[in-house]
């Protein structure tokens, strides 16, 4: 019996001890994370995320990596640049282990490394550029900054993303001289606008007056143009009636200078009755002057229209047209 239970005790204790070997060589990886492995407290290899076998009491788990892209705050500094103007400073970089071993066993802290390697290079940048140029170009010292620093952290397995600069802050006397310059810049940008305005409105007024001079003296021209070809069509037709009263004079026909003389006398007439400074209008008062001015008109409608214009009774002599006329 106590050969029997001293027996069954071995076997639990061997048992458990199994079992406690094997929980000891199963490791569970979780996602964004590595584990390094030791033996005998030497780097052998690392572990990725999932399900990972080692060997009890000889290896055991080294570093706890995290592969998951972190971000580094780092905290205000003040720098000088090239100029000699105090800023104050606030950063931010981001970073990715890419190899787990290199960087658990070639620095100490990385975290730490990287924060003063990243300060150390914003003064040395702040230091190499003016204020204006400064303020002006942060994603050229963002570009700067990363290039330095991720070239450096290579070597420790962990990769800069992305360096950025979150605030430069001068003095506050600095940036009260800064506004002012901003304000007489503006105001200067605004006067310079409202200036080429003024010209621009006052050449293109001078544009439209010289368009509107133009086309009235095109007009006139036009005008007078017409004005000279009616005159010369009236000159025409005038110079083609005189020639036909004066083919009928040749030809014996009086009737036609009557009928001229007549038409006339009506419009002398009619010009000075119409007349705005004529208060008075002057006809013939003799009677036989009259009676013979009418007596040609009636004698030249009856030969123009013939016998059927009866009622018109008068001399069968040639009209003649009396001038004569008493003066006011």
């Amino acid at each position: 019996m106590p050969f029997s239970l001293g027996f069954d005790t071995f076997v639990i204790a061997l048992v458990l001890v199994v079992i406690v070997t094997i929980a000891m060589g199963v490791r569970t990886v979780p996602q964004g994370y590595s584990y390094t492995v030791e033996r005998f407290g030497r780097y052998s290899r690392t572990l990725g995320p999932g399900l990972g076998l080692i060997l009890p009491y000889i290896e055991q788990i080294g570093k706890k990596v995290n592969v998951m892209e972190q971000v580094l705050d780092v905290p205000s500094q003040e720098a000088f640049t090239r100029d000699n103007a105090g800023v104050t400073i606030d950063a931010a970089a981001f970073y990715q282990i890419l190899d787990a071993a290199r960087a658990s066993y070639e620095v100490s802290n990385l975290n730490q490394a990287l924060l003063v390697l990243t300060m150390t290079n914003i003064r040395t940048v702040v230091g190499s550029m003016d204020l204006d140029q400064l303020l002006s170009h942060r994603d050229e010292i963002n570009e700067r900054l990363l290039r330095v620093v991720d070239a450096a952290a290579s070597p420790w397995g962990a990769k800069v993303t992305r360096v950025e600069i979150k605030d430069i802050l001068p003095p506050a006397d600095l940036a009260g001289a800064m506004a002012r310059q901003m304000k007489a810049e503006r105001e200067k940008r605004a006067a310079v606008l409202e200036a080429e305005g003024l010209r621009q409105a006052e050449i293109l007024r001078a544009e439209g007056e010289k368009q509107s001079q133009i086309l009235s003296a095109e007009g006139r021209k036009e005008a007078a143009f017409r004005d000279a070809e009616a005159r010369e069509r009236q000159a025409e037709a005038e110079a083609k009636a005189t020639s036909m009263v004066s083919d009928a004079i040749t030809r014996g026909d009086l009737a036609a200078a009557n009928f001229l003389v007549a038409e006339k006398y009506i419009d002398a007439i009619r010009a000075l009755a119409t007349a705005p400074n004529q208060k008075v209008v002057i006809v013939p008062i003799e009677a036989a002057g009259l009676a013979g001015t009418l007596g040609g008109i009636a004698e030249l409608t009856k030969s123009v229209f013939g016998e059927g214009g009866a009622g018109l009774q008068g001399p069968r002599s040639v009209p003649s047209v009396s001038g004569r006329s008493d003066r006011a």
